[in-house]
């Protein structure tokens, strides 16, 4: 298996003030990410993943007030000049970096990712995100979401024009004769004069190959539609953890997806997304693990399930059935396969749920309780080692601080990762030169 750490939310939601923060260093302070890397560095940790959303909250209660006065999901940085910043102290970890394909222009992205593949000496992932969040589209001048759909043609066809760019220049377009003078060959740069309902590029990328050429392309989709994009263009795949069956369904339909899309489901991953306490003993551990419900509050809770489904669940009745929810997101082009699906998939398309209990395992779902293994290095092990290979044993984990940053990643490196590594289950630390020979292999 292959691990990475997700450290989208290092210092959100309470995290920033846990036991076991850092004291003297405030985010976003560019040495707390460098500190990160060094660690993660030293623990093989393939990859330091920084999801992104580019609004504060404000689904809630049509309001932005509950997430800034809590932390829920902000402040946010654009890592990109952060993750320059960690390549220059360490040499192996990589990193994965996230833009939304339907805000975002893809000569610019795949410009920008090019240049960072070079400072990093190959190390670049792209996590290219179709957004679901109205707010994120009001700051791009957007009156409102695109359909689900369209959301997703318009990924495909930016990741189709961003392949392109990356391909426009050939190694071999570089000459640079001292003897002669001549810098380029012009045989070996190429147009790509796209044109298609989204994009009209004419290229070339003005750029450098890279070194990996293509950055690792990440892509977390889980409904039919995001796997079925999901498997046209993505390297692996980030996918939502703590439910055995969802992710059974999920391998399931990315296997079929992919065969369809004419590519070997075998070498397509999916890193799940977990979070990990350590413990030196199992009572210890259990403690650490019910702490994490007392740091939120019912504004926080619906703070953060109303942005990340994109539907505003103050406005639930007493009483409701969960596929009428489910159908409000659907029209409110929200995410379709996010906590109200997960819900559904444990209790049943026909239940109805009260909305004390709605809320109550939204709580535990908010601070990802139930995506938690709790226990020593050992127990925790064999819970990966199981889920692994229950959900197929292609992919790995990835892991994120329920906590505390640094000392909750610090326990998985000095702790959980030695011991996955005696027992085999993950590989020699950073056996090639690229994130794509680390990652993918």
């Amino acid at each position: 298996m292959h691990l990475a750490f997700d450290l989208s939310f290092t210092h959100t939601e309470g995290k920033w003030a846990s036991a076991g923060s850092w004291e003297g260093r405030t985010y976003p302070d560019v040495r707390m990410f460098q500190e990160l890397a060094v660690l993660a560095e030293r623990g093989g940790i393939d990859m330091l993943f920084f999801g992104d959303g580019t609004s504060i909250p404000d689904t809630w209660e049509g309001s932005m007030d509950a997430a800034v006065k809590w932390g829920i999901q902000w402040p946010r940085q654009d890592m990109s000049p952060y993750i320059a910043a960690m390549a220059q102290v360490t040499s192996h970890v990589g990193f994965g970096l996230t833009y939304s394909s339907t805000f975002m222009h893809p000569y610019y992205v795949a410009r920008l990712l090019n240049s960072l593949d070079h400072v990093t000496g190959g190390r670049i992932a792209f996590n290219v995100v179709g957004s679901t969040r109205v707010s994120d589209a009001a700051n791009y001048g957007f009156d409102g979401l695109p359909p689900h759909s369209e959301r997703y043609d318009r990924m495909e066809e930016f990741m189709a024009v961003c392949a392109a760019l990356w391909d426009s220049v050939d190694s071999s377009a570089i000459v640079a004769d001292r003897s002669t003078g001549v810098f380029g060959n012009p045989a070996g740069v190429h147009r790509i004069d796209h044109r298609g309902p989204h994009f009209a590029v004419q290229g070339p990328l003005n750029s450098v190959p890279s070194p990996q050429g293509h950055p690792v392309v990440v892509q977390a989709g889980s409904s039919p539609r995001g796997i079925a994009a999901s498997a046209q263009f993505a390297d692996i795949i980030f996918g939502i953890g703590g439910h055995l069956t969802s992710q059974q369904r999920h391998r399931s339909a990315l296997d079929a997806a992919l065969l369809a899309a004419g590519r070997d489901p075998e070498r397509v991953g999916i890193l799940w997304a977990v979070q990990v306490i350590l413990g030196r003993t199992a009572d210890e551990a259990a403690a650490r693990k019910q702490a994490m419900l007392d740091v939120w509050s019912h504004d926080a809770v619906g703070a953060y399930l109303s942005y990340n489904s994109g539907f505003d669940f103050s406005t639930l009745a007493s009483s409701f059935q969960l596929t009428d929810v489910a159908d409000q997101i659907r029209l409110a082009e929200g995410t379709q396969a996010g906590f109200v699906q997960l819900v559904i998939d444990e209790v049943g398309e026909d239940a109805r749920m009260s909305r004390d209990e709605f809320f109550e395992r939204g709580w535990r779902y908010a601070t990802g309780y139930d995506q938690t293994y709790a226990g020593t290095a050992a127990s925790v092990a064999d819970e990966l080692e199981a889920n692994f290979e229950a959900t197929g044993s292609r992919g790995g984990f990835m892991i994120a601080n329920p906590l505390s940053t640094p000392s909750s990643l610090a326990d998985v490196v000095e702790l959980l990762a030695p011991e996955l590594r005696r027992r085999g289950a993950v590989g020699p630390a950073y056996p090639g030169g690229t994130l794509r020979e680390n990652l993918l292999a």
